[in-house]
């Protein structure tokens, strides 16, 4: 490994002792204005609220740092919209990091830094944590794992099970930046724009909108398996059909270009801030005029509607009026997406 000793990740720095308690000083530091007493082994929590959302999700995306964001930020985003979707108010977060020996420690620092800032950003506290250092050539660079919990209003049920025929589908902006950006650095491919993560704390959006509009039904974050595995996974849940229009469905200029260019379907690409949301006929203009006023809305669409058949399917309508079936991906187009 090139590089001096004392500007990298050491084996010792996981051992327990003086390197150790010199790493997590680091971690706390940068974690400035969190919780008192930041990544102890445990935490007390006071929760005003007996229906409460738990989750937890491991973030292992390559190369750490990409367009418009870096694995600090995705593993803070990433648990924080896992509740947001579910209809919880996000409350505080775990942070768990298991580091290879050799990673650069100006490196650490930026990703630390990143988990600070978006905390900051999504209005949670990192309240305990873990840290683990593995041989070089064990890990790639850092993992991290975040666990989150948050507090969800009485009455709100967001499961995948609740579509019924009439709803209407939004989503919340253009899809597949996510995915395409991690390509564009990862292989070193220049899709002609400054595409960029849309890597975001979608709490921002969803608390407003459950509080303002009655009738959203469902939610989902659409991640691994993009737009694509969501629909199918709420129409599977539901027993319904989701009709969608191809024309109706956000897709930015560079996002279009680069999946032609790679042979892949933008239905099928990984986000980061994008949400589905499956509202009522009757509230879904209320629902899409919340969207686009919010800075994480602007571009929200009403992009189909659930039908009662063919159930468990989706169908895409094309412009030329031609129809096709949307599949679940098959496997992972881009490994370590997030």
């Amino acid at each position: 490994m090139e590089g001096k000793a004392g500007d990298r990740i050491l084996l010792a720095h996981g051992g327990g002792g003086i390197l150790m308690r010199e790493l997590i000083s680091k971690i706390v530091g940068r974690l400035g204005g969190q919780q008192p007493g930041s990544l102890q082994d445990s935490a007390l929590v006071t929760l005003e609220s007996s229906r409460i959302a738990f989750t937890t999700d491991s973030f292992v995306v390559s190369p750490l740092f990409f367009p418009g964001g870096d694995i600090g930020h995705l593993a803070v985003f990433g648990t924080v919209n896992d509740l947001a979707v579910s209809g919880a108010t996000p409350h505080c977060i775990s942070l768990s990091m298991i580091i290879e020996e050799g990673l650069e420690l100006e490196r650490f620092e930026r990703i630390v830094e990143s988990v600070a800032e978006a905390a900051r950003e999504a209005g949670v506290t990192v309240i305990t944590g873990d840290t683990k250092v593995v041989e070089h050539g064990k890990a790639d660079g850092i993992f991290i794992t975040t666990t989150g919990i948050g507090l969800v209003p009485n009455g709100v049920d967001l499961a995948s099970s609740n579509a019924r025929p009439t709803d209407k589908v939004l989503v919340n902006g253009s899809i597949g930046e996510h995915g395409l950006a991690i390509l564009s650095r990862r292989e070193g491919i220049d899709f002609g724009s400054t595409l960029q993560s849309d890597t975001a704390p979608l709490s921002k959006l969803t608390v407003p909108l459950l509080e303002r509009v009655r009738g959203v039904r469902a939610m989902r974050d659409a991640t691994r398996g993009g737009l694509a595995a969501v629909l199918n996974e709420i129409a599977l849940d539901s027993g319904v059909c989701i009709r969608i229009r191809e024309e109706a469905i956000p897709v930015s200029e560079a996002v279009r270009k680069g999946c032609e260019l790679m042979g892949y379907d933008p239905l099928h690409i990984a986000n980061e801030g994008k949400l589905v949301a499956v509202v009522s006929d009757e509230e879904a203009a209320a629902a899409l005029e919340l969207m686009q006023g919010h800075p994480l809305g602007r571009e929200a669409t009403i992009i189909g509607e659930i039908a009662q058949a063919p159930a468990g399917h989706v169908i895409l309508e094309t412009p030329l009026g031609g129809e096709r079936v949307v599949d679940i991906p098959y496997g992972d187009l881009l490994p370590r997406i997030c």
